[in-house]
């Protein structure tokens, strides 16, 4: 059979992430016309992405080094895997900086630029990355545009507002502030939403990384209960019910879509949690939810529906997710498979 053929793609996300300038077409790369430091912009230090390694996101390093901190010799591990972000916070912290993760929006976004503060925002990812971090320069509202850090000489990104916000909510427009010790009363005059859970959620990576389960399970339940309104704790801890094989993780996908009804990962969890227990028709349906919220987010969901629609019969539809597939996720380990299934379809 044509499915045999096909390795599915379950793989649950945590708080690992890519470089970013891979995640800009070429239109939203842009180079200033003047040398002038332009209104709501920050004047962020050029890093490499060659000093990434998988203790320093490279987000975490420009936002460190723009306050004067040098995090790279703190970092020697290379970059072997995914960055996680709880190692690279960590290393800032150790250099007294202090961090904020939480839930922001468009205003505070442009609140922190024109404090001076950098921010950090977590995307949706391409091609066969889920997520990414990316750096807020400053904003520019003749164009309505977010300003975003390019680890290119002399270029930003430049994403039209309602984009970036539409996209930005599907990860709970979730941010992290790095500030130094004598600004943190700046930040605490503002009422922050799920700093604590949030916190709590991007330190479950280490346990869960090692297969700690267990304590995962108990740090995100812990999340859950500081903040019972927080879509990202739900969700982190649906994912690892998930990967036990527990029916608990449809309860709490369901309550993270209550409370975020465009939280594309859930919709993804659900579906790959039916299609593990071969309900074919609700893992089709959840992954076309996804896919209707962002097309582009993540090129292996289309390898996953397209198993489950072969296995409803729905042929033409596997064969055009399989291509899909491919076209979005250009380094495909297993193109040649998927090839052949496409020519058998």
């Amino acid at each position: 059979m044509v499915c045999q053929k096909v390795t599915l793609f379950y793989v649950a996300y945590f708080h690992t992430f890519c470089a970013q300038k891979d995640l800009f077409s070429a239109s939203e790369i842009q180079r200033p016309l003047s040398t002038t430091q332009p209104e709501h912009v920050l004047n962020l230090p050029l890093v490499s992405k060659s000093e990434e390694s998988a203790h320093l996101p490279l987000a975490i390093n420009v936002v460190a080094k723009y306050w004067g901190e040098d995090l790279s010799p703190m970092a020697q591990a290379p970059a072997s895997k995914a960055a996680v972000m709880i190692d690279g916070i960590d290393l800032a912290e150790k250099r007294g900086l202090a961090c904020y993760i939480y839930r922001s929006s468009i205003k505070d976004l442009k609140k922190r630029i024109d404090q001076g503060m950098p921010l950090i925002a977590i995307l949706p990812g391409i091609q066969d990355v889920v997520q990414h971090a990316t750096v807020v320069s400053g904003y520019d509202n003749d164009e309505r545009k977010i300003l975003t850090y390019v680890p290119e000489p002399d270029a930003f990104g430049a994403v039209p507002e309602p984009k970036f916000e539409s996209d930005w909510a599907q990860d709970d427009t979730t941010a992290i502030v790095l500030v130094p010790e004598d600004m943190k009363n700046v930040m605490k005059k503002d009422d922050l939403k799920f700093v604590e859970s949030n916190r709590l959620c991007f330190e479950s990576e280490r346990p869960r990384q090692q297969g700690n389960f267990h304590t995962v399970i108990n740090m995100l339940e812990r999340a859950t209960d500081k903040d019972p309104d927080n879509p990202q704790a739900w969700c982190l801890l649906a994912g690892v019910y998930n990967e036990q094989g527990l029916e608990l993780a449809i309860s709490c996908y369901q309550r993270t879509i209550k409370l975020n009804p465009r939280y594309y990962l859930a919709y993804r969890g659900l579906g790959n949690y039916y299609l593990k227990k071969n309900d074919y028709s609700l893992a089709e349906a959840n992954y076309t939810k996804a896919v209707e919220i962002n097309p582009s987010r993540f090129g292996p969901i289309y390898k996953n529906r397209a198993v489950a629609r072969l296995q409803i019969g729905n042929n033409a539809g596997a064969k055009q997710d399989l291509i899909t597939y491919l076209d979005q996720t250009p380094n495909a380990s297993d193109r040649k498979s998927i090839q052949d299934a496409i020519s058998q379809l």
